[in-house]
């Protein structure tokens, strides 16, 4: 252990010298000029003389002259909570990404297109959540705006005490929140129509009544000087995607009579007037999960009352739950006789015309709820719309099988389900929480880098695990989050993205620098491991997966806190770091690895098998089994080749088990391809065909009845497709080596495409008495394909195999 202490001390030193040099560049770095990042920013953080750092929301306005337009105007801009940017009335962007105080993001951009000759305004609505903030939105708990100017000539816009500021009493939280489930996503808002400075963004806005701003902070990048507050970092992702999407149908109106064809009108803005002293209610129907900015227009209709209601799905039983358990949906498209169970937006009209409700944060759902009661005034609903928003992912892989389109829709459902759970960070889920769970993060990933060529998001979640850590040893179960809670089989699924990361995209550099993290996490781990191989009863919550046998989804323990499934999953990451400290690392951690690793698997049978059930018991008393010990057995090769395979058919056969639920039919998969039984994958998709049959767009977090619909760990089929049908996996650290080996059975013709760092990987396979496969492979990589037992090798460029089945 003393030897350990020593090698981990001297990583952390490493690390802290390998990190002053590499770490996750800005989205737009380059365009940042040098002297910014040393030394204090001539801009300052301010805010209003009114603010009270609660909730709130302030509009800031800057006026200049320019001589003429610049062919580039550079700023640097951020918020404490968040911003919405304007320049010359027009939009230009929600920001910054989420992070923490010692990581604050700001966005770079530049702004020279929407400039003029002559007077120019730049205006910015910030708000503050205050102690209504979203889990996930971290705050150093000030309310502040920072605009700093790129070099001299962008130098007139630094936020200081010139720029004009008013404090938005329309705003109120909403923070009575009933949901079926647990919640964390933050408050919604109530608009008063008559409070809001109309206008506001506008060059022409009279602002003279505008007090004038006052100094919150200094402001600086991180490490270049030692001043208190928010350490700005480049925000290391792109700005999310934005773009119009019209809901698509309504499914009732109570309250009023329309005509029969008004259920169409929702492609175009239209006029809908709602008489005075009418309670009316409109259901509309986005025909698919989504994540947007709600936005309402809206006439008159003075002390009114709008309210939004936003839902996933509409619930049986009056949406109450039925012995503890969640109310049952039942089909997603059915809406007779079901009850809407929503979060809510509220509007207060004031009588004026052309008005509009913009939600600030974005909203999640496929039913959307008009509820109106109007006063002595008529009141017109003149359009209706949400701007999609999400991680501006690109898909760049492609899978079609002639005779199976269900794959496609599966495909297509789980890449919608990956889009909406990916924002500023990747999520478990859009509408309960929006946090960064690494166990789910781990899928998350994969099918980032199996589906698409961006890596800015996979850094950007490794790096919220490195600036997780804490005084505890182990990171956070998510991150980032202003509540503090610890999973620590997340932080073994953290070394576990790390892993997929390097073996994937190689970026050596980059990934050793986090190899102390991982080691912090192993010797945390290390203090619980027993010399007869057992983990010790670790602290926290310790969640496996969602089975119904497993209290908590914790993974069932003996008295002592002894769990086969613990000290298994220590194994696999154990198994992982080993590669990558051989790799990359240290000697003396690799061995370190490899020693705690042979501690566990060298008892492991003895411990937990059962020679009469032909398994592997969750604990010694050899009398509890589950699907997820005998995955894990297989994936740390405690059996290999026939065993592993007679193991897995066993597993899957036996009824009596615990079984592996959505979450953790990624490990079950991935098990299945290694037992050597690929090719019965396809005959296991009733997870997700059940699914579809319900009406779900995206894959929901559990089997039924479910809490959240959309949940990312669902789509590992955008993985299993690519990486056990078509048959691609890296064989070495970079994907530098390609292995192949596809699993056709039940298919005729099945062609796909897969990113690689070097570009593309291309498949095509025609299998019937015989298999031809067209594979080409990008520069500089070779491979193997593997079928039935014999491998043939692969370079770069075309090449066809034409294989004759035995």
């Amino acid at each position: 252990m003393k030897k350990y202490l020593l090698s981990l001390f001297l990583s952390i030193c490493i690390s802290s010298n390998l990190s002053a040099q590499i770490y996750q560049k800005g989205f737009h770095e380059n365009l940042i000029n040098p002297q910014l990042f040393s030394g204090l920013w001539k801009a300052q953080w301010i805010t209003s003389p009114e603010a009270t750092n609660g909730y709130e929301v302030i509009h800031f306005r800057k006026s200049f002259d320019l001589p003429s337009v610049p062919t580039s105007f550079i700023i640097h801009i951020s918020a404490d909570n968040r911003y919405k940017l304007y320049v010359n009335g027009q939009f230009a962007g929600l920001g910054p990404a989420r992070g923490d105080v010692y990581n604050w993001n700001f966005v770079t951009k530049n702004i020279a297109p929407l400039l003029k000759t002559g007077k120019n305004t730049i205006a910015v609505m910030v708000w503050n959540y205050g102690p209504y903030n979203p889990a996930g939105q971290m705050s150093l708990g000030l309310t502040g705006l920072v605009v700093q100017g790129n070099g001299e000539k962008e130098a007139i816009i630094n936020t200081d005490k010139s720029w004009k500021c008013f404090v938005d009493k329309a705003y109120t939280p909403i923070t009575n929140i009933h949901v079926n489930g647990y919640y964390v996503a933050g408050a919604t808002e109530k608009l008063n129509v008559s409070a809001f400075p109309w206008g506001w963004e506008n060059p022409d806005y009279d602002d003279s009544t505008w007090k004038n701003a006052c100094f919150s902070q200094n402001a600086s990048m991180k490490g270049g000087i030692d001043v208190p507050g928010r350490e700005l970092v480049p925000q290391p992702i792109p700005e999310m995607e934005m773009t119009l999407e019209r809901l698509k149908s309504i499914r009732y109106i109570e309250g009023i009579e329309v005509q029969k064809d008004f259920k169409k009108v929702l492609d175009n803005p239209f006029n809908l007037e709602i008489p005075a002293h009418k309670k009316v209610r409109i259901l509309l129907d986005n025909e698919k999960l989504t994540t947007a900015y709600m936005n309402l227009l809206f006439s008159k209709g003075k002390d009114a009352k709008i309210a939004i209601g936003y839902t996933e799905s509409l619930y049986d039983n009056g949406g109450k739950k039925i012995n503890g358990a969640m109310p049952s949906k039942g089909n997603r498209n059915e809406i007779e006789g079901k009850t809407m169970v929503a979060y809510w937006d509220s509007i207060c009209p004031d009588g004026s015309t052309n008005r509009q409700f913009q939600s600030l944060w974005w909203r999640t759902y496929r039913y959307v709820e008009l509820d109106i009661e109007t006063a002595a005034e008529p009141l017109e609903i003149n359009d209706i719309y949400g701007i999609f928003t999400a991680y501006p992912f690109k898909m760049t892989s492609s899978f079609k099988a002639d005779n199976r389109e269900d794959l496609q829709k599966i495909i297509e459902t789980g890449w919608q389900t990956a889009r909406l759970c990916a924002n500023e960070t990747y999520m478990d889920c859009p509408y309960y929480e929006q946090l960064q769970y690494f166990g789910d993060t781990r899928i998350q990933t994969m099918v980032s880098l199996y589906n698409t060529s961006d890596t800015c998001m996979v850094k950007h979640a490794l790096e919220a695990g490195r600036h997780s850590m804490t005084s505890n040893g182990i990171p956070m179960s998510r991150y980032p989050s202003a509540v503090i809670q610890f999973i620590p089989p997340y932080s073994l699924s953290w070394i576990g993205m790390v892993y997929d990361y390097w073996m994937y995209r190689g970026d050596d550099a980059y990934v050793k620098t986090l190899l102390p993290v991982i080691r912090t996490i192993i010797y945390w781990y290390g203090q619980y491991l027993k010399e007869d191989g057992s983990l010790a009863k670790t602290p926290f919550w310790n969640f496996a997966d969602w089975a119904k046998e497993f209290h908590r989804g914790e993974a069932r323990t003996d008295a002592s806190g002894h769990s086969a499934f613990r000290d298994l999953e220590l194994l696999y990451a154990l198994q992982e770091s080993q590669q990558m400290e051989e790799a990359l690392g240290m000697k003396s951690m690799a061995q370190n690895d490899d020693e705690m690793g042979k501690k566990i698997s060298s008892s492991f049978k003895n411990k937990y098998w059962n020679d009469q059930k032909k398994l592997f018991a969750d604990t010694e008393d050899r009398n509890l089994f589950s699907q997820h010990v005998n995955i894990l057995a297989i994936l740390t090769h405690i059996v290999e080749d026939e065993e592993a395979k007679q193991l897995f058919e066993k597993m899957e056969q036996d009824t009596t088990l615990a079984k592996a639920t959505i979450y953790f039919s990624y490990y079950l998969n991935e098990a299945r391809e290694i037992a050597g039984l690929g090719d019965e994958y396809l005959s296991h998709l009733d997870i997700w065909n059940n699914q579809m049959k319900l009406g779900l767009s995206t894959w929901a977090e559990a089997p039924e009845p479910a809490r959240s619909d959309c949940h990312a760990w669902g789509a590992s089929p955008n993985v299993e497709l690519l990486r056990t049908v078509l048959g691609v996996k890296s064989g070495a650290p970079g994907f530098k080596t390609i292995l192949i080996s596809p699993h056709l059975k039940g298919l005729k013709k099945v062609s796909g495409t897969i990113p690689h760092p070097n570009g593309e990987i291309g498949l095509k396979y025609v299998y019937g008495r015989s298999l031809k496969a067209e594979i080409t492979l990008p520069q500089s990589t070779t491979g193997v394909f593997l079928w039935h037992g014999k491998q043939y090798p692969l370079k770069s460029g075309m090449q066809t195999l034409k294989i004759k089945d035995d």
